[in-house]
């Protein structure tokens, strides 16, 4: 059994997909596998239905969500995936069961290719991993404090991958190709300087010099009108470099703007079905990641380079060490 949370929260079972009827009994199932392997009090699950107003039958009706919920995920000769654990449940799954652990994975080894500069191995896992998202993660599930911590974590990482992704697309010298794709990042998240600093360069190095530059005055005015500031050093910088036509924003082996690009193949669109072309190391059961818990590992997350809530002990082998990003 497969459980998806990368949107509307599904089960998949022998290929038949499933979901719990009732929004209250999908809730708890939420909680619990966003703490999966994790005991969540009776209190959190509480708080996940209810919120701030518990009415006083609470205690029996999540009692009664549990049982409903364990019918649902119960199938013949398995054993039923939550336990009761003081002072309140737990849900287990298994190694390859949750889509948000294939995420992680895939992104990890994404980022080590990028590290060692394997940029086409790089784009075929962050388009791997960013492939398993159907919509928002957890869908209309996700204003509970267990839910909302745990998406807001994830929505960033998932915006981290889609950086990575074009950091690698660019230093592949695909950067017509990815204009419109900027295009659109810009302006679903205007206030994220990465995205603007990547479509200058996309616009620059397909020789839209002007466009390069209306595209900072662009995100000039968005920073200005929304949060009162002027772009970061990378944004001026990259702006300054622009009007100067800078070699050193040329593509590696390249000389000058006007040279001649080189070919590369485009990465299908759609998947080959199968991870093993990825060479996946063997994933240790573990738990899910609980950003509330590790709120100081989200905090030094650009640092360390290991996904938030990744317990300790369990680190992809090459997956630690400094973040690093393709030189701009």
């Amino acid at each position: 059994m497969r459980y998806e949370i990368l949107g509307p929260l599904r089960l998949v079972d022998g290929g038949v997909t499933s979901a719990p009827s009732a929004r209250k009994m999908a809730v708890v199932l939420g909680a619990l596998l966003v703490r999966a392997e994790q005991v969540v009090s009776a209190e959190q699950l509480m708080a996940e239905i209810w919120h701030d107003d518990p009415p006083r039958s609470a205690s029996a009706s999540l009692y009664v969500h549990i049982s409903q919920l364990r019918k649902f995920l119960h199938r013949p000769g398995r054993p039923n995936p939550i336990a009761t654990r003081r002072p309140g449940y737990l849900l287990h799954i298994g190694a390859d069961e949750f889509d948000v652990h294939d995420f992680q994975d895939l992104a990890e080894i994404g980022r080590r290719h990028v590290r060692t500069g394997r940029h086409e191995e790089a784009a075929h896992c962050f388009d791997e991993a960013l492939r398993l998202w159907r919509g928002p993660a957890l869908g209309d599930l996700r204003d509970g404090p267990i839910g909302a911590s745990f998406t807001t974590w994830l929505e960033e990482t998932r915006l981290e991958c889609l950086e990575l992704r074009i950091d690698s697309g660019l230093a592949l010298g695909r950067h017509r190709e990815l204009v419109g794709r900027l295009y659109s990042l810009t302006s679903e998240n205007p206030l994220r300087e990465t995205f603007h600093h990547q479509l200058m360069l996309a616009l620059y190095r397909s020789e839209r010099q002007a466009d390069a530059l209306a595209a900072y005055q662009a995100a000039r005015a968005v920073l200005n009108e929304q949060l009162g500031l002027e772009p970061g050093r990378a944004l001026r910088h990259l702006q300054q470099a622009i009007l100067a036509s800078d070699d050193g924003l040329d593509l590696p082996g390249t000389r000058g703007k006007h040279a001649a690009r080189p070919v590369h193949p485009v990465i299908p669109a759609q998947s080959s079905g199968s991870l093993g072309v990825l060479r996946r190391e063997p994933r240790p059961l573990r738990r899910s990641p609980d950003p509330e818990r590790d709120a100081e590992s989200v905090a030094v997350h650009a640092a360390c380079d290991c996904p938030p809530g990744r317990p300790h002990g369990h680190h992809r082998s090459g997956a630690g060490g400094a973040r690093l990003r393709p030189a701009r």
